[in-house]
């Protein structure tokens, strides 16, 4: 650890002013540092700096020894995400942190807790409305810790909450800025706010808006188990025993800045689009890191891409609607089903929502509706007397769209054994007369 005279300046230095510039700290709300600015410019000045791979494996103990996390990629992402806030300046792109978990007492505030700690510049709130978040914002630079946003975006409390949603999305990005009329009636003029800032989210999971989750790396929180242990969180020795670690952190951050924000590092396989553009801040620290850093970093993207992929395939209705579809006409064996006969399967699942959608059950106009938005359409099928059905191939198919949407390939339409979805009426008869027939000559 850093010797604590290192790290916090003599009031013998400057008395009365700026321990950096010798400016007046009248107006600042730190006694040695006129700003945020002369601050990391003095600590970085005097804060021993080791190696990245040092530090990242300093932050990464730390950060376990207060949380049970779910997968061991989680300690190495958060130290990474947590170094990255004190780059974020110099990146494009700061990717959204979300803590989710199905109960509470997972421990999602605890990883907020501590994150405080070794974050720059921290905001740490649970109900800060969206003007106040623009303010914070412009006047930053800030870290937004908010915890439990389940209550900010349940549908019992609407479930819109726009203007916060609005500033979430668009602020993974420097050059966002959402512009808003400010002034009365008389004076009032658009003030375009700046709205980038590093977020770390946490609340209960099926809230959060897709929008935001697409934008982020989420971690889903569990209950620790009886026989599972980590350390007392007293937050005063905390705090003090995180202060180093921040600094040494912050200063090696600004050793490699130039490396990370040009930085384009190598995607593990099958990392692309959006999960690219929010993996690579933190796989270029990792890179500038050393040490294992490099293939740590890239194990946990390539973890995390493909709980993001999992989460989306059983997310949304349409999603979920996509996916069911394909293993429906995968298990069936054919290229095209009627329409009927796709509602009375998907309505027979067992806990699926297509029984009681709205206190109804799926029926032709809503399976139209949900399915238009992709560019899938009914159309009529000879071979069934031009009743309407859905089919694979071709304009208005499923196929392309599987292959878009839904993880893994798209199926062919080989012949496949019997599976849990229920044969219609009318298809177990059309089958029972295929089987019948008299075999050609």
């Amino acid at each position: 650890m850093t010797n604590p005279n290192t790290t916090t300046p003599s009031t013998d230095t400057n008395p009365g002013g700026c321990s950096k510039c010798g400016k007046s700290v009248a107006e600042s709300p730190s006694d040695d540092f006129c700003s945020e600015e002369c601050q990391t410019l003095w600590r970085a000045e005097h804060t021993p700096i080791l190696p990245g791979h040092d530090v990242l494996d300093l932050v990464q103990h730390f950060i376990s020894r207060f949380n049970i996390f779910p997968s061991p990629h989680c300690a190495p992402m958060l130290a990474l995400w947590y170094a990255h806030t004190h780059a974020a300046d110099h990146l494009y792109v700061t990717p959204r942190l979300i803590l989710s978990s199905v109960e509470a007492g997972s421990g999602k505030t605890r990883v907020l807790e501590v994150a405080q700690f070794l974050v720059r510049s921290p905001e740490m709130t649970m109900s800060a409305t969206a003007a106040a978040l623009f303010r914070m914002v412009n006047e930053g630079p800030i870290t937004i810790l908010l915890d439990e946003v389940d209550a900010i975006f349940s549908q019992k409390a609407g479930g819109s909450n726009e203007d916060l949603r609005a500033l979430l999305n668009a602020g993974y990005k420097r050059s966002a800025t959402i512009p808003r009329c400010v002034g009365d009636a008389k004076s009032m003029k658009v003030q375009r706010f700046p709205v980038y800032a590093p977020a770390a989210l946490a609340g209960l999971a099926g809230n959060m808006p897709d929008t935001i989750t697409t934008r982020a790396i989420t971690v889903h929180m569990q209950r620790r188990r009886e026989d599972e242990e980590v350390d007392e969180f007293w937050e005063e020795d905390v705090e003090a025993e995180a202060a180093p670690l921040r600094e040494m952190l912050a200063a090696w951050i600004t050793t490699v800045l130039d490396k990370v924000s040009k930085g384009r590092p190598e995607m593990p396989t099958g990392v692309r689009d959006r999960s690219a553009e929010i993996w690579r801040p933190l796989i270029a620290i990792a890179d500038a890191a050393g040490g294992d850093w490099p293939d740590t970093a890239r194990e946990a993207c390539s973890h995390f891409v493909e709980v993001a992929a999992t989460d989306r395939k059983g997310g949304g209705l349409r999603l979920r609607l996509l996916s069911d579809l394909r293993d429906l006409f995968e298990s069936r064996g054919v290229e095209e089903i009627l329409t009927s006969d796709i509602l009375t399967a998907l309505c027979a699942l067992d806990e699926s929502p297509w029984g009681d959608l709205d206190g109804k059950a799926l029926d032709s106009r809503r399976l139209a509706s949900e399915l238009k938005p992709y560019g899938v359409a009914s159309r009529n099928i000879k071979r069934f007397n031009n009743a309407k059905g859905y089919h694979l191939a071709g304009d208005g198919g499923l196929t392309d769209v599987w292959s878009r949407y839904l993880p893994g390939a798209a199926p062919a339409a080989p012949s496949a054994p019997e599976s849990s979805f229920p044969r219609s009426e009318g298809e177990r008869i059309r089958g029972e007369g295929a089987d019948n027939a008299a075999p050609s000559a």
